[in-house]
């Protein structure tokens, strides 16, 4: 039986489990035409943290699903790095990148710019995929 897509999933990262979901919006501030990928990691057990949300916007050379005729969750560069964001092995890259930039899961809940994270993430990506 396939698993629903709104089931958040686990993932484990460096002995620390996480739930973490992927939710796809529009911005209502300019009547629904830009398309949002927000990836939301949830510290486990429920309150010893507070949530990581990772939100990536569609812009000028740079696509998320919605934008460009792509698979859902892939978001990236027109002319450089992407992930898809349905890839366990893409979430934790950007867990990764998070906390090497500060952020803490015991921490109050948090929202950063996923495209500040996305190179650092995709470069992690490819450098496990060569070892």
């Amino acid at each position: 039986m396939p698993r629903h897509p709104r089931k958040p999933r686990r993932l484990i990262a460096d002995g620390r489990a996480y739930l973490w979901t992927l939710r796809h919006s529009h911005d209502v501030a300019d009547g629904g035409r830009s398309c949002r990928e927000t990836l939301t990691l949830y510290p486990q057990p429920a309150g010893t943290g507070g949530p990581l949300r990772i939100v990536f916007t569609g812009g000028p050379g740079r696509y998320v699903p919605g934008d460009a005729p792509l698979g859902s969750g892939d978001v990236g560069y027109v002319h450089g790095a992407d992930l898809n964001l349905h890839e366990p092995g893409a979430v934790r890259a950007l867990l990764d990148a998070a906390a090497t930039r500060g952020w803490e899961p015991e921490g109050r809940p948090t929202e950063i710019d996923g495209w500040s994270l996305l190179e650092a993430a995709a470069a992690a990506r490819t450098g496990a995929a060569r070892t």
